[in-house]
């Protein structure tokens, strides 16, 4: 844990000392070709019942990024499982390498450079797994080291964050690596249920790539110090998110109460990482919040008493992409970073949110 009371501005805190730390250095992020409007989803599956329809138009997202496959006749065909695994591959290996490469550019970097590769996904499962498939397509060094995150959901670029930020301490000049790719639509069962409707309404395809080291010759201008991490776990609610099997194949489940346990929770993990450093809520800059839904948006902002300035990167996402699972506070790390807006001495909180039912929160520190 750092003392982020020496990084912060002098308005927060008296001391002032620079501080050293892993530090994300940059961001790239990447969608598939095809983006779609909430209607085109509709029609391309002919859904005609109102209630469905109703729903995709009251989600807040005008419009998703999604690998679905080309009409028959006019008609959308069910695909086995090897489809949809054989799409999470092929979709992962296309824009997950065109994220790492937008992360790299900028620091002058090749995968040949990176030290340790993290890769987060729920949305399929490879054998071998996608850390080796991309060291193969993207010709990392073969003595990289890496791990792959599976299943954790939503929250887990919080997770993987963790991974990488503790390598890079350990290895001081080494550079870490973490990539989240979710193909979702991988994911998408039609059965004609509610509940599946929801979930199809929802999710979005993407991928997302932070660089992160611990070099004392940085400064806040390369990236945040990633200062601190804490959870929160709700075991009552440990099956609120999870996959069912729906004629052989995995369906994802949201249980209606999702944005009461989080509103009725979140507060507890943001209040311990904040106290323990000696902040209060009004003294962070800029809030990281993922993009998991109308109404999980809404739970976290009245509950931590965030504006709508604050929550304006999650909303941007959720309407530009929908719901990109782990990925999301990442698409919205890469949007406050593009406004320019970041000054020294800022503070940030990352709140993630996923199955298990989790609350992953992270403190940034410029």
């Amino acid at each position: 844990m750092i003392d982020v009371r020496r990084i912060v501005s002098p308005r927060k805190a008296a001391l002032r000392r620079p501080a050293t730390g892993p530090r994300i250095v940059s961001v790239g992020t990447a969608t598939p070709p095809r983006k779609y409007t909430q209607d085109e989803v509709l029609d391309l599956f002919q859904e005609t019942d109102p209630k469905v329809r109703s729903l995709f138009g009251s989600s807040h997202i005008n419009s998703r990024y999604l690998y679905l496959p080309d009409p028959v006749d006019g008609r959308m065909v069910e695909e086995t499982n090897q489809e949809l695994l054989d799409r999470h591959l092929d979709g992962a290996l296309e824009i997950g390498p065109q994220a790492i490469e937008e992360c790299l550019r900028p620091l002058g970097l090749a995968p040949y450079d990176i030290d340790f590769l993290c890769c987060v996904s729920t949305t399929g499962f490879l054998c071998p797994s996608l850390t080796a498939h991309l060291i193969k397509k993207m010709i990392f060094r073969e003595n990289v080291q890496r791990i792959d995150i599976l299943g954790m959901g939503c929250n887990a670029a919080v997770n993987g964050l963790q991974a990488v930020t503790a390598f890079a301490r350990a290895n001081p000049g080494k550079r870490a690596l973490l990539l989240c790719v979710e193909i979702c639509s991988a994911a998408y069962v039609y059965n004609g249920s509610m509940v599946t409707a929801v979930v199809n309404s929802l999710f979005g395809d993407g991928a997302a790539a932070v660089v992160v080291q611990q070099d004392d010759a940085d400064t806040w201008q390369q990236g945040p110090v990633v200062a601190d991490f804490e959870p929160h776990i709700i075991p009552e609610a440990l099956m609120a998110m999870r996959y069912t099997l729906e004629n052989t194949k995995l369906s994802f489940f949201l249980a209606r109460d999702i944005p009461y346990e989080i509103g009725a929770n979140v507060e507890k993990p943001v209040n311990r990482l904040l106290g323990r450093h000696g902040l209060k809520r009004r003294d962070i800059d800029h809030w990281l919040v993922h993009s998991g839904g109308a109404k999980v948006i809404d739970a976290v902002q009245y509950n931590v008493g965030l504006t709508d300035h604050d929550m304006r990167h999650t909303l941007g996402v959720l309407r530009n992409f929908g719901n990109l699972s782990s990925g999301s506070i990442l698409f919205s790390f890469s949007e406050l970073r593009r406004e320019g807006v970041i000054r020294e001495g800022d503070l940030g909180v990352a709140i993630a949110m996923g199955p298990g039912t989790t609350i992953e929160t992270a403190l940034l520190a410029w």
